[in-house]
């Protein structure tokens, strides 16, 4: 299976027009003219048949995932020292002596 049919059949299970193939390379900052995309959906025997590349359906892919997911939350980096007060480690108080009774 090529890359040319792997696009084929996301684009009719997933009922996405040519505009809709654009915006969602367009989402991972991808641009490709309608044109462009109309050449990976021709027949293999077409003039103007053009292969579908890896990075192509790649892009396509991880826009993919922002289109039906949307975009990642930012990580909030958390500083955190080095004895924390819910760190099990950490204790204030001292070591109690075992008694031998």
């Amino acid at each position: 299976m090529t890359n040319n049919d792997i696009l084929k059949k996301l684009r009719v299970a997933l009922k996405l027009r040519d505009d809709d193939i654009v915006k969602i390379l367009s989402l991972v900052d991808f641009r490709i003219s309608k044109s462009e995309l109309g050449a990976f959906f021709r027949r293999e025997d077409h003039p103007k048949y053009m292969e579908c590349g890896d990075q192509i359906l790649r892009n396509f892919l991880n826009g993919l995932v922002i289109h039906l997911r949307g975009p990642m939350p930012e990580k909030k980096s958390k500083v955190i020292s080095k004895k924390s007060k819910t760190d099990k480690n950490f204790s204030t108080s001292k070591p109690q002596k075992k008694s031998n009774n």
